[in-house]
């Protein structure tokens, strides 16, 4: 027998990437159609120019990470012989990380800025790496981050419009010092479940998003179990950190927490990821609770009002460890469950008297 080998997304069960990758792209409707709705072309354009970008550049760096044919004699002989290999992958792929790469922009941050950014997370978050199946950090994650860190100025809310400022408005306005439960009167939850709301173009309308989620369950193109556990741990923590800062508000403060910013969309199409999540069920459910977590620290206690994005990068450093042969099972065993429940009362205390919570 011939060892053969092959290189992530490692799926277990009977679905080609080509159909899962296509599935993602169906969920995105929803969200994409509701972006154009609300902020009109611009972003629609802000999606023609990552696709192009990111697309067009992961088939350029394939063709320089491939050696042409010896025994083509022409340029364009030697050229397409480079590409003997590329595939349908090749393009929705990158295409899908496009189009989640546009829905964390604001829909008036300069194009030329949505193109940095995506040529960043391509080329540096994937293809540096060896391209699909070898990169550990979410190509759209890592693009939205750089232009975040290395364009600040153009998220500030001074550069063009509001819907500018970082992460999701809803969630900055409690940070410039409007009180909770004040802030509903500007920011009522049905804007935010339906979306009418300022922020980045994708993450505003939780009921689309959720519509994408449904979608990419029931067709078994996501794993349900990271979903799960990064919405239920979340909840958890905000829950409690409601008990500290607002324990006459409980249920309206998690609900507020959970509809704004983009802890819905990260949890939808980004730790889903087959790529750069981990393979087994516990890890799974594991890098869940760790996305969630990190988010909930950084809302509460960081220096930006979201944090779905940093979380899930800092989250896929962690993945090789989880992933480690040695350790890593698909099995549930009640250890396991017992080290998450300790690991939640651990992180329940440091937010609830992190947060000034006492008895």
């Amino acid at each position: 027998m011939q060892a053969v080998k092959k290189t992530s997304p490692y799926i277990r069960k009977d679905v080609t990437t080509n159909r899962m990758m296509t599935d993602v792209l169906i969920a995105l409707i929803p969200v994409v159609f509701f972006a154009v709705f609300r902020f009109g072309a611009d972003a629609l354009w802000r999606v023609v120019i990552a696709v192009v970008v990111m697309v067009g550049l992961e088939a350029l760096a394939f063709g320089m990470m491939h050696a042409p044919d010896k025994k083509a004699e022409s340029f364009i002989d030697k050229l397409k012989s480079r590409y003997t290999s590329f595939t349908i992958n090749n393009i929705t792929i990158p295409a899908v990380s496009a189009v989640i790469f546009a829905m964390l922009v604001p829909s008036k941050l300069p194009l030329y800025a949505v193109a940095v950014g995506a040529a960043f997370g391509i080329v540096v978050g994937k293809m540096l790496f060896g391209g699909t199946g070898s990169n550990i950090f979410n190509p759209a994650a890592v693009g939205r981050i750089f232009i975040a860190l290395a364009l600040t100025q153009m998220f500030s809310g001074a550069y063009t419009d509001v819907d500018l400022i970082a992460g999701g408005t809803a969630l900055s306005a409690i940070r410039t010092g409007l009180p909770f439960p004040d802030v509903l009167n500007s920011y009522a939850l049905s804007d935010l479940f339906f979306g009418f709301i300022p922020g980045a173009m994708g993450e505003v309308s939780f009921l689309a998003i959720l519509i994408g989620g449904i979608y990419l369950v029931v067709r078994k193109s996501a794993d349900y179990r990271v979903m799960l556990s990064a919405v239920l741990t979340f909840v958890l923590l905000m829950t409690v950190a409601a008990f500290a800062l607002h324990p006459d508000h409980v249920f309206t403060f998690v609900l507020y927490q959970l509809f704004s910013g983009g802890l819905l969309f990260g949890v939808v199409f980004m730790i889903t990821d087959p790529v750069t999540s981990p393979v087994t069920r516990p890890g799974r459910i594991i890098f869940g609770m760790m996305v969630a977590a990190i988010t909930v620290l950084i809302r509460l206690f960081g220096a930006y009002p979201e944090g779905v994005a940093f979380a899930l990068l800092f989250s896929n450093m962690f993945v090789p460890l989880i992933d480690f042969p040695k350790w890593s099972t698909n099995k549930i065993r009640p250890a396991f469950l017992g080290g998450l429940a300790l690991v939640l009362v651990l992180l329940s205390a440091i937010v609830f008297f992190g947060t000034g919570g006492t008895f």
